[in-house]
C-alpha cells in the first residue's frame, strides 16, 4: 500500500512545480520582452530570482516522477519508467531555457562593464531569448503532454484517486500535446488565447491530482487494478 508521506510529497513537488513555473515566467518578462534589456540598467535581481525559481521548478519536475515510480510501477512497469524518464527529460529541457536566460543577463553585465558592439550584443540577446522560448514549446509543452497522457493512464488504472481526475489528464494531456504541434507549425502562437485554453486541462489535472494526494493520500485500490505480472503467484497443490 503506498504511503501517506509519499502521496504528501508527490502532492507538494506538483503544487511547487506549478507556482515556481508560473512566478518565473513573471519574473523572466524583462528580459525576455525588452529587445533593449542587454543595453540597459537590467532588473537583474528580478530575472535571477526567476532563474533561481526555475531549477527549483526542474528539482520538483524530476521529483514527482522519482517519487510516483515505486507506487505506479505495480501497475504498469514500463509505463511507469517511461514517465519517470519523461519528467527527467522535461527537466533538462527546462534547464536549458534558465541557461538561456542566464547568458541574457551576463551579457548585460559585460556590457554594462566592458561595452561592446550594441547590435551584435542585442542579436546574441534575442538569439538566446529564442532558444528559451522553444525549450518552452518543448518542455512545458510537447514533453509534459506526453507524460500527463501516461500519468493519468497509470492512475485511471491503479484507482489510487477519485476516478474523475484521471480523466482530465487523459484529456489535457492530448490537447497540450496538439496545441503545441500546431503551434510548432505556426498555426498560432505561444502566447494566444488558443494555447492558453489548450493547457488549462492539465493545470486543472495537476492541481487537481495534488490537493487530493495532500487532504486524502492515495485511497485502497482494488486487487484487479493491478496487472498479473504484479500479483502473487497463486499456490499449486
Amino acid at each position: 500500500m503506498p504511503t501517506r508521506r509519499t502521496a504528501a510529497l508527490t502532492g507538494v513537488f506538483f503544487v511547487v512545480a506549478a507556482v515556481t513555473a508560473v512566478v518565473a515566467l513573471a519574473l523572466y518578462q524583462p528580459a525576455l520582452t525588452d529587445p533593449g534589456y542587454v543595453l540597459g540598467a537590467g532588473a537583474d535581481a528580478a530575472v535571477l530570482t526567476g532563474v533561481a525559481l526555475e531549477v527549483l521548478l526542474a528539482a520538483s519536475v524530476v521529483g514527482t516522477g522519482v517519487a510516483l515510480y515505486p507506487v505506479m510501477a505495480r501497475y504498469g512497469r514500463a509505463t511507469a519508467l517511461g514517465y519517470a524518464l519523461g519528467r527527467l527529460a522535461e527537466a533538462l529541457v527546462i534547464l536549458v531555457g534558465v541557461v538561456a536566460v542566464l547568458a541574457v543577463v551576463t551579457l548585460r553585465q559585460v556590457h554594462a562593464t566592458s561595452g561592446g558592439d550594441a547590435d551584435a550584443l542585442v542579436t546574441v540577446a534575442r538569439a538566446l531569448v529564442a532558444v528559451h522560448d522553444a525549450t518552452f514549446l518543448v518542455g512545458p509543452g510537447l514533453i509534459i503532454g506526453v507524460n500527463t497522457t501516461l500519468l493519468a493512464w497509470l492512475v485511471r488504472r491503479s484507482g489510487l484517486v477519485a476516478g474523475w481526475i484521471p480523466v482530465v489528464g487523459l484529456v489535457g494531456g492530448p490537447l497540450v500535446l496538439a496545441s503545441s504541434t500546431a503551434v510548432l507549425f505556426g498555426a498560432y502562437t505561444q502566447v494566444s488565447a488558443f494555447a492558453g485554453l489548450a493547457a488549462l486541462p492539465v493545470f486543472v489535472w495537476e492541481m487537481s491530482l495534488a490537493g487530493y494526494l495532500l487532504v486524502r493520500g492515495f485511497r485502497a485500490a482494488p486487487a484487479a487494478s493491478a496487472p498479473a505480472s504484479a500479483r502473487p503467484a497463486a499456490s499449486v497443490v
